[in-house]
């Protein structure tokens, strides 16, 4: 069972680092907002051809939890990509590759914080060195940019991304138990919904960038791997070995994100980069280590 989950969590963490190479190629091509908005509209798409029956059969759960499921959709599936594509536009693919690796610390913060869920000295201090090799990705190498709140704002989204990916990583231990297909459709169909008025501003703010030829590549790509393989994925890969553990893999997005924004874009990878990656990854692995070792002594005692 764990083997299963770490392949889907693997492919997972796969497909994110393609989104955000995916983002960076959509600039010019098509606009932020717009493709947050039609790579739910081909998610819904085929998710309601195959699971409308479930969602029949599913509604009486999924009514009574309806307002808790779209504000689920709107805050993972819309908030932070629409978040991420703006990124995008502002720093580059391999940055916000490494940004996202701080979810799973964020993550164990949220669960102390809110849930009084124990975290050792070694999990603490993991949680730091990321924190750290973020800030360095963030400031492109220079702290001292970070007293003079002198940080690029594509950077800073994307930091704010990553606080609403773990707050939505987290209220998944509270979604009603059904069938997975009618979770994502009700989740597309919130994020799709609450796409709409971010697409209204960008029409309005002359920001709109109809799909050319790329765009609409980049559009089919992010709806079918990140938008639906992904999620349904990492939801499976957080029922079998729990968020704390689930969440952790996100560790391997930079490392895909970096590969493939290196070998797709032509990035360059500089030295802070490198430094960043040994800490963010680094921690998480510390984090994991001890995370294990303290589960392993809950069970026995």
């Amino acid at each position: 069972m764990p083997k299963n989950a770490y392949v889907l969590l693997l492919l997972t963490a796969l497909f994110w680092g393609g989104n955000a190479v995916a983002g960076k190629l959509a600039v010019g091509h098509v606009s932020p907002m717009a493709l947050t908005t039609l790579r739910w509209v081909f998610g819904l798409m085929v998710l309601g051809a195959i699971g409308w029956r479930q969602l029949g059969q599913d509604w009486p759960a999924v009514r009574r939890r309806l307002p808790f499921l779209v504000l689920l959709g709107a805050v993972g599936f819309t908030f932070f990509n629409a978040a991420l594509y703006s990124a995008l536009t502002m720093t580059s693919a391999i940055n916000v590759s490494i940004e996202q690796a701080a979810i799973p610390m964020v993550i164990i913060l949220f669960n102390f914080l809110l849930f009084r869920q124990r975290a050792t000295w070694v999990q603490l201090l993991g949680l730091a060195l990321s924190v750290i090799g973020v800030a360095l990705t963030a400031s492109h190498g220079d702290l001292t940019r970070l007293a003079e709140l002198d940080v690029n704002f594509g950077d800073a989204l994307m930091i704010g991304a990553v606080f609403v990916y773990a707050g939505y990583t987290l209220a998944l231990r509270f979604k009603p138990d059904i069938h997975w297909k009618s979770f994502m459709i009700v989740l597309s169909a919130s994020a799709f919904l609450t796409s709409l008025p971010f697409l209204a501003w960008e029409i309005q703010s002359e920001r709109f960038i109809f799909p050319d030829m790329r765009g609409w590549l980049v559009v089919l790509y992010t709806a079918l791997f990140p938008s639906l393989l992904s999620q349904i994925f990492y939801l499976r890969g957080v029922e079998m070995i729990g968020p704390n553990r689930a969440g952790l893999f996100v560790n391997v997005v930079p490392i895909f994100g970096t590969l493939l924004s290196i070998v797709i874009l032509g990035e360059a990878f500089m030295l802070h980069h490198a430094l960043a990656l040994v800490l963010v990854l680094g921690g998480i692995w510390m984090a994991e280590i001890s995370g294990r070792q303290l589960a392993a002594r809950s069970r026995d005692t």
